[in-house]
Order: structure tokens, then C-alpha cells, then sequence
């Protein structure tokens, strides 16, 4: 995990005379689960627009294995709130549209073969020939990661995945998002508002402020998982003093909103 590959150097951003970022420093390191915590509204999203290339910075440098954003676009894939599924394609369909889109010269039995070793992995070995519509919403996300990991990204960008679910499935898609990330080694950056979510996942938590946003503080998680933070003195004390700090940040901020 000493290999940096995502730095943000200073980074100011402004949109029509608003300055959206104040001065954003942050890294993230190869193999890490970082997630990116902070107050609707503050930005979060934001930053996973400029590892992508889809949004340029007004100040500051920002660099992602070790280049320009619109150099290493390669190196990444998203996964959204919505999973953004071709309603027209079964799961397995979906899931090679990812390397049909990226890759040139692999055989369509190669992809397809890919995508069954992927949908296996998470959780979907019979349900490949399924249309979205026939899957749940976990089930529709499960085939957007498979999708995402199918064009062996060093980095997958997930923007509050889980957060259109139930609770129950909401729980559940951590656990196997974690299982999935420690059998591929992959870096996962999680933009997440739920303090939960963000304390059951993260190697390090990047905390943003309201905007004119900065990062406030940057929490470091050792404890192992899985992880119930009613078990954890100090996962319980990450957890009151986030809550504080979401109160002051967010007026009328009330927990698992």
C-alpha cells in the first residue's frame, strides 16, 4: 500500500464565481479503501469527476497513477447510485458491454467467459442470463461492479453505490464489496454521506467541509473487518465524534439520512 496513485495537490475549483474547493490536499495509496465522507452538497462527488477527466481543476494538480487525469482514464471505472444497466441485455451482456466499450481484438468468447468468472464472483452464477428488470436492486449493482471489474481498472470510483437500497441489502452489498476488494486487490475510492458506511468500509476516511470546501481531517482505520461499530470502543468514538461534527456541518442532520 506504499505506491501512491491518486494525489491531490492543493486543487481549487470554482464554478460561475463559486468556489466549490478551497485548497484540496489528499492521496490515495495502491490496494486502499478509501472513502470520501462529507455533508450533502460539500463536493464529494466532485472529486471522483476530476480523477476521471471529467471535470478540469481551476488551481492545483491533480494526478492519477502518476499522471493527468486525461492520460490514465484507463486505469479507472465507476460504479454510480444508479447501476445504469442496458435495460436491452441480459446480466452477462452487461457485463462484456464494459470491455466491448474499452478493449479492441478480444474474442467475444473470451469476454463472455470473463464475465461468468465475474457475475460467479459476485454472487450472480445463475442469474447471467437475467434482464435487469427480472434482478433486484443489490443484484442490479452486483452486475454493475462485475462490469466495472471486467476492464481490470487499478481503481474503481464508486459514488454512493448502495445508498438507493434497502437497509438490510445496503448491508449486505458492504460486506460483499469488501470481499470483493480484498480477492482483487483493487483500490476502491467511496464517496459516502453515511458515517456507518463509511466506518464498516474504509481504510481512511477523507472528511470534506461545506464549501468553500477543504478537507478537515483524515481518520485512520485499522480495525479488522467485518466490523460492527457497536463492538468497537474506538469505532464508536470515530462514529459520536462524526455525528458531532455532521450536526455542526449539516443543520438537521439526523443519523442514517
Amino acid at each position: 500500500m506504499d505506491q501512491e496513485l491518486i494525489n491531490f495537490d492543493e486543487v481549487g475549483v470554482s464554478f460561475a464565481n463559486e468556489q466549490i474547493y478551497d485548497k484540496i490536499s489528499f492521496d490515495v495509496h495502491a490496494g486502499e479503501f478509501v472513502c470520501i465522507l462529507g455533508p450533502s452538497g460539500c463536493g464529494k462527488s466532485t472529486s471522483l469527476r476530476i480523477m476521471g477527466d471529467l471535470l478540469e481543476v481551476t488551481t492545483g494538480e491533480v494526478t492519477v497513477d502518476g499522471r493527468p487525469p486525461k492520460e490514465s482514464w484507463r486505469e479507472l471505472a465507476y460504479v454510480f447510485q444508479s447501476p445504469r444497466l442496458a435495460p436491452w441485455r441480459n446480466a452477462i451482456d452487461n457485463v462484456t458491454l464494459g470491455m466491448e466499450l474499452r478493449f479492441d481484438g478480444v474474442t467475444k468468447s473470451k469476454m463472455r467467459k470473463h464475465a461468468e468468472e465475474l457475475l460467479t464472483m459476485v454472487g450472480l452464477e445463475n442469474d447471467m442470463e437475467k434482464f435487469p428488470s427480472m434482478l433486484s436492486g443489490g443484484e442490479r449493482q452486483r452486475v454493475a461492479i462485475a462490469r466495472a471489474l471486467s476492464v481490470d481498472p487499478k481503481i474503481i470510483l464508486m459514488d454512493e453505490p448502495f445508498s438507493a437500497l434497502d437497509l438490510n441489502t445496503r448491508r449486505k452489498m458492504r460486506e460483499e464489496i469488501v470481499s470483493i476488494w480484498e480477492q482483487t486487490g483493487k483500490t476502491i475510492v467511496f464517496v459516502t454521506h453515511d458515517i456507518d458506511e463509511a466506518l464498516t468500509l474504509a481504510d481512511r476516511i477523507i472528511l470534506m467541509s461545506n464549501k468553500p470546501t477543504n478537507v478537515m481531517e483524515v481518520i485512520e482505520l485499522d480495525e479488522l473487518r467485518p466490523r460492527i461499530i457497536d463492538d468497537s470502543g474506538v469505532l464508536k468514538a470515530h462514529k459520536k465524534k462524526l455525528v458531532n461534527l455532521f450536526r455542526s456541518l449539516e443543520p438537521g442532520y439526523e443519523e442514517g439520512t
